[in-house]
């Protein structure tokens, strides 16, 4: 019986430790227990580095522990973290003959260990520098296959001599053509086809698979758990070519390959051999072109090599090999399943480079077609938001495409339409900001996306009328003011309002929060509509640009009077809509107030003091005040606050505020809580407005 308890794996490693320093037939008690503790705790949450070190210690030493229980250890040594170079260089250390060296068979589970986990390894390049010991170990039968597939995995050109590949094809004479053998044979054969030749290598050869994937998928549990940041290929280096990239595409027989130079010489500088930022850039102009450009959809390197030294021969092979693919579905050759694997990369390749070529946008038109609209619906929306600027005549072939693919009448749907369409207008605008040439790009795509997108966010305010809709509807004109917050494009850009009865629609929804990023995504607008018509940009105001000002004003009248004038509704004032409401209905709505408040009128039952929105916040304005001042007061506000109430208790002995100090404390008090737009619409439309200095909180 073990003395540590049941999920004290520190405790049990001890005792392990100690047991293994005396023969089984001179224990008190049997490790059995302990062992088996042991492992369940290992599999249900991984090793600790400190933990894993001591494990290892007791791996590597001959010691007094039976092999069954050796090995179950190892078969559940699920490391938690990264693994160190201490790690593996005690199993390296500890593989070959020797009295004092672990039996073969747990030697060979080590190596098996350590090809499981070589994706978690601090240093990969630690193999790299313990090649040739593991290489002069081929000759040990017991260890070979694992050891081959160890050596495959890392393998680099630099590793491949020809004293390397004489000795292999001595020791697979020897053997009878051990297929292990021949499968790192072929390894080697990638980076030097003009030396290895013969029939040796069109033997049978081992494929070199992942030796326990269930294994991996706990290991992946385990990282997961301990980690957020877990990827399931590890953290890629960029400037290394990605050699344990092979995915295979479910329901077809395609495999997107790694990068490899077939037909490199002596001489030849290929990726595969580069390891770092300084060697890619020394070597940049001498690189080959690999044999299967398109890896580039899933290696890191050869994406960074094709956008600095673009070749029309290799998007021209990449393109063939995506159209050989689409090809393969249409006409049966291959399962339609391999469209949605295929999106994942190049979702992959879109996110890493930023752009989505052409080659893959004729893939998307063909994908399009077969899409039921839901699978993987947020990689196929995120991946289109990569489109380039292009005439919107071309882009509405594909936005036609994509929205018959995922429009299904329901708010969902719409929803994250939208949502693409606010990532693709913000990729623009980045492209837009950083070119310097704005004018040549097709910069008229830019309105007309908005104008389409008008149409579609009216519609979801039908459907959806809920405040997470409004709130996505905003995310998308606060990325058009964004667009038009910026001044050097404002010459070359058209601005486009949002559609009046969804402004007022917005204005009146029942959050706060709706209503104070409606209000300053308008005051973006409204400086951007003063720039336009300054003469900081040199072009005429066109007729239509005249019309859509006229109708921004009204906007910015009908909101001013509802929240700042106590008219709410009004008509009488230049550029004053009335909300677009009709006389009947506003009678209706006046008769409706005056009969549940005699005292309040529906002009000012909207502004600052008495709006649903607003009054509590008023309110708790005013009270904070009154705290503050809480000696010197005799009397304190008892409701909402007036310009007549306020002047009534001063004279009690109250607070003596202002009307206009008052409102601007108001607003300043809801910046202070997370609402600016308010402010920031009011103090940029009305100027006789000014910020109550050191009355609201935060100030």
């Amino acid at each position: 019986m073990s003395s540590a308890g049941s999920d004290d794996l520190d405790g049990l490693i001890g005792d392990l430790e100690e047991a293994s320093k005396v023969p089984a037939k001179r224990r008190g008690t049997s490790i059995k227990s302990t062992v088996e503790t042991t492992t369940s705790l290992l599999y249900d949450r991984g090793a600790l580095p400190e933990e894993l070190a001591r494990l290892v210690d007791l791996l590597t030493v001959r010691n007094h522990l039976d092999q069954a229980s050796l090995g179950a250890i190892v078969r559940n040594l699920y490391p938690s973290g990264k693994v160190g170079d201490e790690v593996v260089l005690r199993f390296v250390g500890a593989l070959g003959h020797g009295q004092l060296k672990p039996s073969l068979p747990l030697q060979a589970l080590l190596l098996r260990w350590i090809v499981m986990v070589y994706h978690l390894l601090e240093n990969p390049a630690i193999l790299s520098q313990s090649y040739g010991v593991l290489f002069n170990l081929l000759d040990t039968a017991a260890i070979r296959p694992q050891l081959c597939h160890l050596l495959a995995l890392v393998t680099r050109r630099k590793h491949v001599r020809p004293f390397r590949i004489q000795g292999i094809l001595g020791l697979s004479r020897q053997t009878g053509g051990d297929h292990n053998l021949t499968g790192l044979l072929r390894v080697f054969k990638n980076y030097y086809p003009e030396i290895i030749v013969g029939d040796i290598t069109k033997g049978r050869a081992a494929s070199f698979k992942h030796p326990d994937p269930q294994w991996r998928a706990k290991l992946d549990e385990i990282q997961h758990q301990r980690s957020e940041r877990h990827d399931d290929g590890g953290i890629r280096n960029g400037f290394a070519v990605n050699h344990l990239f092979g995915r295979r595409l479910q329901g077809a027989k395609a495999l997107l390959p790694t990068v490899h130079t077939m037909h490199a010489q002596e001489t030849s500088v290929t990726l595969e051999e580069i390891d770092n930022a300084e060697s890619f850039v020394k070597k940049l102009e001498r690189i080959e072109l690999p044999t299967q450009l398109v890896a580039v959809l899933a290696d890191p390197l050869l994406q960074k090599f094709l956008l600095l030294r673009p070749n029309a021969e290799a998007s021209s092979r990449i393109s063939n090999w995506l159209m050989a693919c689409l090809g393969d579905v249409a006409s049966g050759d291959a399962d339609s399943e391999i469209f949605l694997d295929m999106v994942d990369v190049i979702h992959d390749y879109a996110v890493a480079t930023k752009t989505l070529p052409p080659i893959l946008l004729t893939f998307f038109a063909q994908f399009l077609d077969t899409w039921n609209g839901v699978d993987k619906r947020d990689i196929v929306l995120e991946s289109l938001s990569f489109i380039p600027m292009m005439e919107f005549k071309e882009l509405h072939k594909i936005l036609r495409a994509l929205q018959q693919a995922v429009l299904d009448n329901t708010a969902v749907a719409q929803v994250a339409i939208l949502k693409f369409y606010t990532l693709l207008l913000q990729r623009w605008t980045i492209i837009l900001e950083v070119t310097n040439r704005a004018a040549s790009l097709p910069v008229a795509a830019v309105p007309t996306l908005i104008i389409h997108v008008n149409e579609l966010a009216l519609t979801i305010t039908q459907t959806s009328p809920t405040v997470s809709t409004y709130l996505h509807i905003l995310d998308f004109y606060k990325a058009a003011a964004t667009l038009y917050s910026k001044t050097k494009l404002l010459p070359h850009i058209d601005i486009v309002n949002p559609p009046p009865l969804l402004v007022y629609l917005l204005y009146f929804s029942p959050s706060l929060a709706v209503v104070s990023r409606l209000c300053g995504i308008l005051a973006t607008y409204k400086r951007a509509w003063e720039i336009v018509m300054s003469p900081a940009v040199k072009r005429p105001v066109t007729d239509l640009e005249q019309r859509q000002i006229r109708v921004f004003n009204g906007f910015l009248m009908d909101i001013c009077n509802c929240l700042w004038r106590g008219r709410a509704f009004s008509t009488t004032d230049a550029n004053a809509q009335g909300c677009r409401i009709q006389e009947p209905v506003k009678a209706a709505l006046g008769a409706y107030i005056h009969a549940a408040d005699s005292d309040l009128s529906l002009e000012v039952a909207f502004g600052l003091s008495h709006s649903p929105l607003l009054c509590l916040l008023s309110a708790s304005y005013v009270q904070q005040l009154e705290e503050d001042e809480m000696e010197d007061l005799r009397a304190r506000h008892a409701g909402p606050v007036t310009q007549r109430s306020l002047g009534r208790l001063a004279k009690r002995g109250g607070l003596d505020l202002s009307w206009q100090d008052y409102r601007a404390g108001v607003l300043s008090y809801l910046e202070a809580k997370g609402f600016p737009g308010i402010f920031e619409l009011i103090r940029s439309t009305m100027k006789n407005v000014t910020r109550a200095e050191g009355t609201a909180t935060g100030q």
